[in-house]
């Protein structure tokens, strides 16, 4: 049986595709979960999961009639683009340190942002519906606009890759910025709101949620989906830009024709049909993985990364992890590894080796080959890849 049903006393099951048994935070977090009265059918659990906020992160949570803002989370629209390019890996040979100086000259981490608004960007035409969004946020066009092809901080990351057949991928990892952060926390703080006036007594606050039909609900769906659009366009971006710096130093400056293209979001929230009902789908850190879908699933910066494709499991509700998922809390990773680690563990990765990414260590995290092996009925590999260059955010 390639997941195990948890043992828990609550209203709708638990599925676990992480072949080991939960800490107590996180069977709490899943019980919490559980025992909501929308929740549809039961919860799935992916092998990479750990500890979120309110709910797992590496759960997918289908419900019917509600939804739950704190769920989908602050980084809406979160997720990874990748694209398979004509190039071979000896072409790289001498040119890594440069390609990441282009990238970090050319694509701005962490706060940063874009100095200008690039031509690509202003013409987004969601930026018509800006105005629609949520009042707390209408101040922030300006930013939202300058920030669109910028990576972010924490885990987001720029790599070039290369797979089993010394082909050259060019793969990213990023969300919608700071203007989706600011959105879930205004819809964070109304469906908080609303649970208290209604005297809710809810398992956890993190665990408040709008009911379909409302026109908080409504509101809340509206920017949620600008802000998934606005993170896949965000991506889209930057792998533009960096498309373009690889081609420089491989093509002569040459435009090619990608021989593959994956964009897909890990933290977001959709409508869709399982057990033939219409519920709303939160996959909090898990990709979509239905039948021939691609999907990307990221190691950490020292680790192999997999393009896959989905199986369609209806269990899982058609998905499966969003990479290997973190072992040590960022806290932790600081205090257990050194610099000398990170240095031993990146080995062979063009990539900044400072203790400013020392809690993206690859021992923070859960071992990929591990992870990929419990979620063999969710997808199949298409191909493997390993990092030789590392942008991090």
């Amino acid at each position: 049986m390639p997941y195990e049903e948890l043992k828990l006393s609550t209203s709708s099951p638990v599925l676990s595709w992480a072949n080991h048994s939960l800490g107590s935070e996180e069977t709490k977090m899943a019980k919490n979960v559980a025992s909501l009265p929308f929740v549809f059918k039961h919860v799935a659990l992916m092998p990479d999961v750990h500890l979120g906020k309110g709910a797992l992160v590496g759960s997918v949570i289908a419900t019917k009639e509600a939804i739950i803002p704190a769920a989908v989370g602050v980084d809406i629209g979160c997720g990874m683009c990748a694209i398979k390019t004509p190039f071979n890996g000896d072409q790289l040979e001498g040119k890594l340190k440069k390609i990441r100086l282009d990238i970090e000259a050319a694509i701005p981490t962490g706060f940063n942002e874009n100095k200008d608004v690039e031509k690509s960007a202003a013409n987004w035409q969601r930026w018509n519906d800006f105005k629609d969004l949520h009042q707390g946020v209408q101040d922030l066009q300006a930013k939202a606009m300058k920030q669109m092809g910028s990576l972010g901080g924490g885990n987001h990351f720029i790599e070039v890759c290369l797979d089993t057949e010394n082909q050259v991928w060019l793969m990213l990892h990023s969300g919608s910025r700071n203007i989706g952060n600011k959105l879930a926390q205004c819809h964070i703080d109304t469906a908080k709101e609303l649970a208290k006036m209604a005297g809710n007594k809810l398992p956890d606050p993190d665990l408040a949620h709008f009911v379909a039909g409302t026109p908080e609900f409504q509101a809340y769906w509206h920017d949620l989906q600008w802000a998934q659009n606005y993170a896949r366009f965000n991506r889209e971006v930057m792998m533009a830009r960096f498309k373009h710096i690889v081609e420089k130093h491989l093509a002569g400056g040459k435009a090619t024709k990608p021989l593959l293209e994956v964009n897909c979001h890990h933290n977001y929230a959709e409508k869709e049909v399982h057990f033939g009902e219409d519920v709303y789908v939160t996959r909090k850190g898990a990709v979509r993985a239905i039948e021939e879908d691609y999907g990307i699933i990221p190691g950490s910066m020292g680790a192999k990364s997999y393009i896959v494709k989905g199986k369609g499991s209806a269990n899982s509700f058609c998905s499966c992890s969003h990479g290997a998922g973190r072992l040590l809390s960022r806290a932790k990773a600081k205090n257990v590894y050194t610099l000398d680690d990170l240095i031993e563990q990146t080995k062979g990765v063009e990539c900044r080796k400072d203790t400013g990414v020392l809690d993206e260590i690859p021992g923070a995290y859960k071992p990929i080959e591990e992870v990929m092996e419990n979620q063999a009925d969710l997808v199949e590999v298409v191909a493997t890849l390993k990092q030789v260059v590392c942008v991090k955010g």
